[in-house]
């Protein structure tokens, strides 16, 4: 019988295959269930490959939440909001992390490779799986995203 861990979905280009893989051994060390969708290298990849996968994933339920990795994340962030019922947060520092999660119930974070360290990455991440949710109001502004959605 499988543990219940809790289960994230990773994946990076290869600006920033490094930080990923200090991240995902953070994660795992930290009790999570891992699926790591690529990159596995340094060798050039388009992001936007690596960005669909994750998010595809986490639009249909398969992982709750995800965390997406490029050179300054910018590319990463404006691929996982194209899908639907995906709210990814471009992240560098701990009051973006919290308050993504706190008012916008993120479930993509989205860090940059050659932008934050691996420390500053690691607390990021921590702070980002700890902060609940709060509703309330912010959920009605969730709800608004929702209704972008079945517009198109």
């Amino acid at each position: 019988m499988r543990e219940n861990k809790t289960q994230i979905v990773i994946g990076s280009d290869h600006a920033a295959y490094q930080l990923k893989e200090k991240i995902k051994a953070y994660l795992i060390e930290s009790g999570m269930d891992v699926k790591d969708v690529g990159t596995y290298s340094e060798d050039s990849v388009d992001y936007a490959d690596f960005g669909i996968k994750v998010s595809k994933m986490v639009s249909a339920g398969e992982y709750e939440r995800g965390i997406l990795f490029c050179g300054t994340g910018l590319g990463m962030s404006m691929v996982a909001n194209k899908f639907p019922h995906v709210r990814a947060g471009l992240c560098s520092g701990l009051f973006s992390a919290i308050m993504s999660r706190r008012h916008n119930d993120s479930n993509i974070l989205v860090m940059g490779g050659r932008v934050i360290g691996e420390e500053l990455a690691k607390e990021i991440v921590r702070v980002w799986l700890e902060t609940p949710f709060e509703g309330g109001r912010h959920q009605l502004r969730i709800d608004k995203f929702d209704r972008i959605e079945e517009m198109m």
